[in-house]
């Protein structure tokens, strides 16, 4: 088992070193976006860049060779920087990070401020948004799921069934828009955007019912029709049929036995949910102006802040492997009967 383990965790960690290998050398192959700022920002964000090993500069233009920014100074003085090959900018990349634990620094969102200190002041928030909508979404959905189950066939099975495929297929962006126009908008009734850390702290609250009532719906119907699904089968089943010959009652069959067959399969999902929220709270984050990493990511791209978005690829690719470690080693916990690992 401890084999399997270590064997598992060191494969996830060479796949997340690929993966982002891979992001930075075709990043790295774009082309470069010249530094907005005034002369004296620019000349300290590639002054950070040469430091660590991505650029270099000259006082004269090299023959041949495209700059990458040139500087003027106002007295006068010109600097020519450009880029160091991009595998040397590789090796540079790997040496700053296992050595010194340096992922350099902001080139737009917040200039030359470094970017494990941007991503640190943004995890917490999206971490608590995520957390909340997973600690509401999973008693709600599993019980719509166990009481569908018992009452199949029945009105209240049809009407839950109903709501779910409704709610299922609607996209996230569109029920946020909605709930903002009803809720924000129209009624007043909640903040139009995530409340500042000065404000109120009943502001703060109220804040957090858009988000996680977005991210927690599609998670409730997801366990919904997960934990119906699974509960009619065993319902269905012959040992159940058997208990009940026994002598136990439809509700000990289905406390003692049903429900305690039917979550094996149920609570490694909730790992897997929680991957899926994660990728689909950067959207919202941008939508109600949360200052998240997953709005984070959304900027890093679009204002080609390459520094700030592979911190941020790192930890959403982390976080999805190692779930998917602890999902596979969950069922090895949840059912004593699976042995990760072993041979026959």
């Amino acid at each position: 088992m401890w084999k399997y383990v270590l064997k598992r965790i060191l494969l996830a960690l060479l796949t997340t070193f690929i993966i982002l290998s891979l992001t930075f050398v075709l990043i790295k192959l774009l082309p470069v976006k010249k530094h907005m700022g005034k002369p004296p920002q620019r000349s300290a964000y590639y002054a950070e860049q040469i430091r660590l090993g991505y650029m270099y500069s000259s006082e004269v233009p090299e023959e041949g060779k495209s700059p990458a920014d040139i500087v003027i100074f106002e007295d006068g003085k010109t600097v020519y920087y450009y880029q160091m090959p991009v595998m040397k900018q590789y090796v540079a990349w790997i040496g700053n990070i296992l050595l010194h634990w340096d992922w350099g620094v902001s080139k737009t969102i917040e200039p030359n401020v470094k970017a494990t200190v941007i991503i640190g002041g943004r995890l917490l928030t999206s971490m608590k948004i995520n957390i909340i909508s997973v600690i509401v979404s999973v008693p709600i959905g599993i019980a719509l799921g166990i009481l569908a189950a018992l009452k199949k066939n029945t009105m209240i099975d049809h009407i839950i069934s109903t709501i779910v495929m409704v709610l299922i297929s609607l996209p996230g962006f569109v029920l946020i828009t909605f709930l903002m126009l009803l809720l924000c908008y129209n009624s007043s009734l909640l903040p139009t955007q995530w409340p500042n850390p000065t404000d109120p702290i009943g502001q703060k609250v109220l804040g957090y019912i858009i988000p996680v009532v977005c991210l927690s719906l599609g998670s409730i119907c997801g366990y919904c029709r997960f934990v119906r699904a699974e509960l009619c089968d065993v319902l269905a089943s012959d040992y159940l049929l058997l208990a009940r010959t026994k002598g136990l009652t439809k509700s000990q069959s289905v406390m003692r036995h049903a429900l305690r067959n039917a979550m094996v399969p149920i609570f490694p999902s909730i790992l897997a949910e929680f991957i899926g929220i994660m990728g689909g709270s950067m959207i919202l984050e941008g939508l109600y102006g949360i200052p998240g990493i997953g709005s984070l990511f959304v900027d890093a791209i679009g204002t080609e802040d390459y520094n700030i978005l592979f911190v941020d690829m790192a930890i959403f690719t982390t976080i999805g492997l190692f779930a998917g470690v602890l999902l596979d080693l969950s069922y090895g916990f949840i059912d004593p009967r699976i042995r990760m690992g072993e041979k026959k």
